[in-house]
């Protein structure tokens, strides 16, 4: 059994934020960087989303071209990537978006939650637990055991921090916007964590290029120097 290849999918202001605090979600990435998002996302097995994120976005997750979307089916794919969330406390609604567009669903979680989530949920998404308590390894695990090869995680920043503290991410992928919010309580693409290697330990720089008014970086997390 295989873990997926988990690739960390981020758009990030010059400071670091993922967002402000403003009712209406800040757009970072421009049309192009958008477009190159929808390629990784067709290229993937299973995009991953936190519960917050699901919560407060309300994204729909899909792949957005026709041609992709053609071209994943006559590589013997699925339309559409599976979509996965995790969740601690299983407080999901059924109305999200998430459930009602794009392919299989997926959620994982907890004992202590699985039923709930199966009542809320019904028939909209597959449920399964990992267990008493939320061992990202047991996800990859999971995910492994279903197909899944390649997994892109699009956040929040709570799941991009414990997939990096767990030296769990084998590639990031960050799309840096040329804004700047400076605002302490706006979500941050990572937080405060005891880092593999810590402060000092180098990530290896896979590419660097300007996506229009975007610079586009992919680093390897666990080739460190």
């Amino acid at each position: 059994m295989t873990r997926p290849y988990v690739i960390l999918s981020a758009a990030t202001s010059v400071d670091g934020y993922l967002d402000d605090t403003s009712p209406n979600r800040l757009l970072l990435s421009n049309a192009a960087d958008f477009d190159r998002v929808d390629q990784v996302r067709a290229e993937s097995d299973a995009i991953l989303i936190g519960a917050n994120t699901m919560r407060k976005d309300n994204p729909r997750l899909l792949v957005n071209s026709d041609e992709r979307r053609a071209q994943r089916v006559a590589d013997g794919k699925p339309a559409y990537p599976l979509k996965v969330t995790v969740t601690r406390t299983g407080d999901l609604s059924a109305d999200l978006n998430f459930w009602h567009h794009g392919g299989e669903k997926l959620v994982v979680t907890i004992d202590d939650a699985a039923e709930k989530v199966r009542a809320t949920l019904g028939d909209l998404a597959d449920v399964v637990s990992v267990g008493p308590d939320l061992d990202w390894g047991l996800v990859l695990d999971e995910l492994g055991r279903r197909g899944v090869r390649r997994l892109m995680v699009e956040g929040g920043g709570q799941l991009h921090t414990q997939l990096m503290a767990a030296d769990l991410a084998d590639e990031v992928n960050l799309a840096i916007a040329p804004l700047l919010v400076g605002q302490p309580e706006a979500p941050r693409f990572l937080g405060a964590a005891s880092y593999p290697g810590g402060s000092t330990a180098r990530m290896k720089v896979l590419e660097v290029r300007a996506i229009d008014d975007v610079v586009f970086v992919r680093y390897a997390p666990k080739e460190r120097g």
